[in-house]
């Protein structure tokens, strides 16, 4: 059986297809770092470049790459840092006030409950006790148990340091040599390839330019969002809950959930009413809609939107391959598949195969 040239080709793309899906099964733990530090690289190298070019040879690039990666990680920090304060408050919030929010709970509940003819005894004494015992414990004893019930043994520790410090190493090389990284990639694609893969790679860095910068936008009015919703509630802590929520949302889902744990948390310690209820379906209810119908949609646009189960099945699959890292990269790496897939299903419709 004789194979045409089309055939013969689309065999042998569809082998490097089916390798790197193995490549990336096989190898997803040791790929990860590199794979987050190309995605910072990418959205940080537009500024590296700006910056070289004002410094017009005066500031060598090495400068350059060093100041806009250390105010990156600095950044990265503060985000993470800011929930420092906000558990330094809550816990002992929540160890003062613990047995009368168990106290209030039972006197709501048990008459809520005989209304509709349900009489049960609730055993809330004892719970009270093992939680107030608990969080009158050592803080190292409770560290020490929280550690030792998620399994977090030493070989895992260690991969998250190894990934922390080998994430800034890969992306200073490659913001020292993105652009001759890209060029020696485009050196690889066959002359006749190279009309089609040059429109596939400009449209797919116009969709993850308007991706990028739509979701640092979305991000920044949710953040201002939260923090003044929260504080017209009077919660104390609404301005630091706020931001890092609004700042998380870079993690779908992930960040939303966080933010609205920590403000119904601070808002129980703080009002113990239905007020935190309130503020909840309020600030994070009319929060949420206003992300996703109208922010995501306008400021992040409808030719990246992905349908709400892909996003989900993305989450899933890049979580699966690269832990939590592949999290953080699986909308960007699905907007660009999105392309491809577009541009396979415009080329199959057009196909002889289709029409016949």
């Amino acid at each position: 059986m004789q194979f045409t040239s089309t055939q013969k080709r689309a065999a042998a793309w569809l082998a490097i297809a089916v390798l790197a899906v193995l490549a990336l099964w096989l190898l997803g733990a040791v790929l990860a770092p590199f794979l987050v530090a190309a995605v910072i690289a990418y959205a940080l190298t537009p500024l590296v470049n700006r910056l070289d070019a004002l410094g017009n040879g005066r500031m060598p690039r090495l400068l350059v790459v060093l100041v806009v990666e250390l105010v990156f990680i600095v950044g990265v920090l503060g985000l993470m840092l800011m929930i420092v304060p906000i558990m330094a408050k809550e816990v002992p919030l929540i160890r003062e006030q613990a047995p009368a929010l168990f106290d209030s709970l039972n006197n709501s509940i048990k008459p809520w409950l005989e209304q509709f003819g349900i009489r049960v005894s609730l055993d809330l004494g004892s719970v009270k006790a093992v939680v107030v015992k608990y969080l009158n414990a050592n803080y190292e004893d409770a560290f020490g148990s929280v550690l030792s019930s998620v399994k977090l043994g030493g070989s895992l520790a260690l991969a998250i340091l190894g990934n922390a410090l080998l994430i800034p190493v890969a992306l200073f090389y490659l913001l020292m040599d993105w652009d001759r990284f890209v060029l020696r990639l485009m050196e690889l694609v066959p002359l006749k390839l190279r009309p089609g893969f040059d429109s596939f790679t400009e449209e797919a860095d116009a969709v993850l330019g308007q991706y990028l910068r739509g979701q640092l936008l979305v991000m920044a009015i949710m953040a201002v969002f939260y923090s003044v919703g929260m504080t017209l509630f009077g919660l104390d802590l609404a301005v630091p809950i706020g931001i890092f929520t609004g700042l998380a949302m870079f993690v779908p889902y992930l960040g939303f959930g966080v933010g609205m744990i920590l403000g119904a948390l601070a808002g129980a310690m703080q009002f113990a009413s239905i007020k935190v209820l309130v503020m909840l379906a309020v600030v994070f209810g009319f929060g949420q809609v206003l992300e996703s119908l109208y922010l995501t949609p306008r400021l992040v646009g409808e030719r990246i939107g992905l349908h709400p189960l892909a996003v989900i099945f993305a989450l899933l699959a890049f979580g699966q391959l690269f832990g939590f890292v592949g999290v953080l990269v699986a909308l960007p790496a699905s907007a660009v598949l999105l392309v491809g897939i577009r541009r396979l299903r415009t080329s199959y419709l057009g196909s002889t195969l289709y029409q016949s």
